[in-house]
């Protein structure tokens, strides 16, 4: 199978050096339940302000083998730099860079000396790392499998199996934003393939510093992924401008995406640029205003559109957001009908949660990838003359 048709798009940890050792119990004598270190791992990813690390991933395929060594920084949920220093893989070459941060994406490719500039000014970014832990420790079956060292640092080792029936062509890892694509209908028969996971978890941060897919075949391995952290930091701050990227001065810019009329840190300013005015939402004490991103839209994909963006800063990801577009986007027919305020609206369930409704010539969305967020209480709170 050609390493080409696996699809890594990259967001792990780095740097192998893993030494066994023996077994070895917590503070009080008992082994640690792996089902509590995945839990810590959550708490830990939940309430990080920021990681750096040196990262080294080494793909082994039946044909080739390659391995890229990166240095990484990241504030989650959204914002991260990859500078590859390292590379026997010819599709990411040392040199590369990735910088991201909420409103753009900048890929320099050395090779052809080209950057890749994405604009995505209203992405809704998730905590991949957090779902996946989540997904973890609700559906497979968790072994504690001792401690061995890894990078200098005692890690706790877990073994994971995954339901019978989740085992797929893609594994999202555990460790990083990271999804390994395995094309199992090249194999003939996917249900002979065993997927085998093995996370570490450092006993310091209880954060996962190493994690091993191996996709195997009759007992043959056929797909070995091995990704881990060297030299981890959390929490100990990043050099300002870390998410911020000058191409080279010889370098080809390519852009792509809706490039925002204006990034604002408050309503006023905002309200400068857009054609009407913008509401003030009553949100929980918690979630504080992060941004508003104006972006000009063809009428037939909401004309004027300005999303207010709110977060909790001290769990990653636990965002809301209120959009106001100039026209509807909305499909009322694909929506669950509600009522609010004696005012009809729409609500959409699902990985991201919706209340949609029209006023005054204005297109309204309040929503939020947190279950508990109350939307309605949100929406009813942004006024308007057309309602009750």
């Amino acid at each position: 199978m050609d390493r080409r048709q696996l699809l890594v798009t990259v967001a792990a940890v780095g740097v192998t050096g893993c030494e066994s050792t023996p077994a070895s119990d917590d503070t009080d004598g008992e082994r640690p339940r792996s089902d509590a270190l995945i839990e810590a791992a959550i708490e830990t990813r939940r309430h990080m302000n920021d990681l750096a690390a040196r990262r080294t991933m080494t793909i082994d395929a039946p044909d080739e083998t390659v391995e890229r060594v990166e240095r990484i920084a990241r504030v989650p949920p959204a914002k991260q730099r990859i500078e590859v220093v390292e590379s026997t893989d010819p599709d990411v070459p040392a040199g590369s860079v990735t910088v991201t941060n909420r409103a753009t994406t900048w890929e320099y490719n050395p090779t052809t000396e080209t950057v890749d500039k994405q604009y995505h000014p209203n992405k809704v970014d998730t905590d991949g790392v957090r779902l996946v832990l989540e997904d973890l420790l609700a559906d497979h079956e968790l072994s504690y499998e001792g401690t061995e060292t890894v990078d200098g640092r005692t890690a706790h080792v877990i073994e994971t199996v995954p339901p019978i029936d989740d085992v797929g062509p893609s594994v999202d890892l555990v460790v990083g934003d990271t999804t390994f694509v395995v094309p199992l209908r090249a194999s003939g028969d996917s249900e002979a393939m065993d997927v085998s996971r093995t996370v570490w978890i450092d006993d310091e941060h209880r954060y996962p510093i190493k994690e091993r897919n191996t996709v195997s075949e009759d007992g043959e391995i056929r797909h070995d992924l091995i990704v881990t952290y060297e030299d981890l930091s959390i929490d100990h701050g990043l050099p300002s401008g870390t998410f911020t990227y000058d191409p080279p001065k010889d370098a080809t810019v390519v852009t792509d995406g809706p490039k925002p009329e204006g990034v604002f840190e408050s309503t006023t300013a905002a309200e400068e640029i857009v054609p009407y005015d913008l509401p003030g939402p009553a949100v929980p004490d918690s979630y504080d205003l992060d941004r508003v991103t104006v972006v000009e839209r063809k009428p037939t994909f909401g004309g004027t559109v300005a999303t207010l963006w709110y977060n909790d800063p001290t769990v990653i990801a636990k965002e809301l957001f209120v959009t106001v577009r100039e026209t509807q986007r909305f499909d009322p027919d694909a929506l669950e009908q509600i009522e609010f305020d004696g005012h009809t609206a729409y609500r959409r369930d699902g990985r991201i949660q919706s209340v949609f409704w029209t006023c005054d010539d204005l297109s309204y969305e309040v929503s939020s990838l947190v279950d508990e967020s109350p939307l309605l209480e949100v929406a009813s709170s942004i006024g308007c003359s057309s309602l009750g």
